[in-house]
């Protein structure tokens, strides 16, 4: 996952595009509070900021893997603004009430997205050691919210150990409970009900399986390939999506084979799949079309390069070649459009998203933060 410096004349034009969006002050918050009302609440604020100051809807944000930002992207025309909140951010999240729970390498940030400010960070629990940069830095990974909105789920990396999740009350912004799971925790999952939390754990080859209520953690090995090679293998599990139709997790491995896990037996089906390239990045709408990123060839026997995989819910499959790799992927309301990330956690990552028409085809590239990973659509 990665990317390249952005060019100051696309951020000047973007400036231009959206004027006032550089700042996150009101009309509220700049007028003195009297002595008989209390100060504005936050979300009061937000409500009476004058439109051009608030973030518009469908704007994307993207996680800075490269830097200790979130950058706010407009589809159109590229950086609108960044915002500072750890080291190297790697997943994020966002909730019905528009903030953002980000996964750093020192904490979650939790940003208000309307208004593009960091108004908090939770620290771990976990001691992942000093917070660093690169692929295998210690600290948060995976993330997602419960459907309530009243829990946030983070993987911590725990370098050269087993990784852990940890259970954050989103209305005390706190860490209640931490739970053992496997080796960097690459993604984080919950049931539509909201009943479990899967961690996808990239180095131990398997999922974590967590009741919400009980926080009873149960390990499904997920090794289609087997586990021969161990730390030194390819053919590991990098990130899942739960099925809205049955709630099993897809995990796609290589452009070649779909594990179809159902975490409530542990029992797995492989489907075929056919890009032939190494798949990262997973996401599945509404109707059941899986998303799949191919980051390009591993090894000599396989020719594919980058690319996106959509797959129907009736496994056919259609895949747009990418120009070099790629991480994850969000794909518009309307399933017109995906948006791919190029940080890429390995070596090749640029400084960008592309952009692709799925109907016909097109692709074009968005300038977009640095080595952008997680990425998710206002």
């Amino acid at each position: 996952m990665s990317r390249t410096a952005l060019g100051a004349g696309a951020a000047l034009l973007a400036a231009a595009a959206l004027a006032g969006c550089g700042g996150s002050g009101s009309a509220a918050a700049e007028s003195p509070a009297s002595a008989e009302s209390p100060e504005p609440s936050r979300a009061t604020a937000t409500a009476t900021l004058p439109a051009e100051q608030r973030t518009p809807e469908g704007t994307l944000l993207v996680a800075d893997f490269g830097s200790d930002t979130v950058t706010f992207v407009d589809p159109e025309r590229g950086p609108i603004e960044s915002v500072k909140v750890g080291t190297a951010p790697y997943g994020l999240a966002i909730g019905e009430d528009g903030r953002a729970w980000v996964a750093t390498a020192d904490a979650v940030a939790v940003v208000d997205t309307r208004t593009r400010e960091r108004v908090d960070t939770i620290p771990y629990e976990t001691e992942s050691g000093p917070a660093t940069t690169g692929e295998y830095r210690g600290g948060g990974m995976g993330i997602a919210l419960s459907p309530d909105g009243g829990h946030a789920y983070v993987g911590v990396n725990v370098p050269d150990g087993k990784g852990t999740l940890e259970v954050i009350d989103t209305k005390k912004r706190e860490v209640t409970d931490t739970v053992p799971v496997g080796r960097r925790p690459f993604d984080v999952d919950v049931s539509k009900d909201g009943s479990e939390v899967y961690a996808t754990n990239h180095d131990s080859f398997d999922v974590t399986v967590v009741r919400a209520d009980s926080l009873k953690p149960r390990r499904i090995e997920v090794a289609p390939y087997g586990t021969e090679g161990g730390l030194g293998s390819w053919l590991k599990p990098h990130y899942a999506a739960v099925r809205p139709s049955d709630g099993k997790l897809l995990l796609p491995f290589e452009g070649e084979k779909l594990v179809v896990l159902d975490p409530r037996t542990g029992k797995s089906d492989i489907e075929p799949m056919t890009a032939n390239t190494h798949q990262h990045g997973a996401r599945i709408t509404d109707d059941g079309t899986l998303f799949a990123v191919g980051t390009g060839p591993i090894d000599p026997s396989e020719v594919e390069g980058p690319s996106l995989t959509m797959r129907t819910k009736d496994g056919k499959e259609k895949v747009f070649p990418l120009e070099g790799p790629h991480e994850d992927v969000a794909v518009s309301d309307d399933g017109r459009t995906a948006y791919v990330t190029g940080g890429f956690t390995r070596d090749g990552f640029w400084n960008g998203i592309t952009v692709i028409d799925l109907e016909n085809g097109d692709t074009r590239r968005l300038p977009a933060g640095e080595r952008p990973l997680g990425v998710a659509i206002l």
